[in-house]
């Protein structure tokens, strides 16, 4: 097992800790000997603690989907705004809300991030709720005909290009 250099162990990130000590001076709003070395204590300190957070940092993988990605969400966006008008505006008794169970099969958790915001984004549907294994994220839908298309369109339309953008 390697060792990672002391200088590394002693400050895990030098950019948390400058700007640790930077927000501490200007929120000192005191340029002074001891509140400069205040906010160099702090700088690292504060990084040493955060290091032992467990984090799940985002791993980009091709943005070439992103720009088609993002035009499909806005027409989406504009699309249901009409739908969801013309459902709430007519006769209630043809609105029939449901939640569905969509599997997922992205496992970055930025991209189902990303993923449930689409949803929620998107009038007529909300994100509910993520399984605890993150396999299964809860939906509900204002106007819910067919479940299995709903479910087929958003991996075909949202997911699978995520998957591209967050492998």
């Amino acid at each position: 097992m390697s060792r990672r250099p002391f200088l590394r162990r002693l400050f895990p990130s030098t950019s948390l800790s400058v700007m640790v000590t930077g927000f501490w001076v200007l929120m000192s709003d005191s340029f002074t000997l001891g509140q400069i070395l205040l906010g160099m204590l702090l700088g690292v300190v504060v990084p040493l603690f955060a290091a032992r957070l467990d984090r799940e940092f985002a791993r980009i993988g091709s943005l070439r989907p992103l720009p088609k990605l993002i035009c499909v969400t806005l027409w989406d966006i504009l699309v249901s705004n009409i739908r969801v008008a013309v459902q709430v505006l007519g006769p209630e008794r043809r609105i029939h809300p449901g939640f569905i169970w969509l599997p997922l099969d992205i496992a970055n958790i930025h991209g189902i991030a990303v993923l449930t915001s689409m949803i929620t984004l998107t009038p007529g549907t909300v994100s509910a709720a993520l399984s605890d294994d993150r396999r299964h994220l809860l939906v509900h839908v204002l106007h819910l005909d067919d479940p299995d298309a709903l479910i087929r369109q958003i991996k075909s339309r949202y997911e699978a290009p995520l998957m591209e953008i967050f492998p």
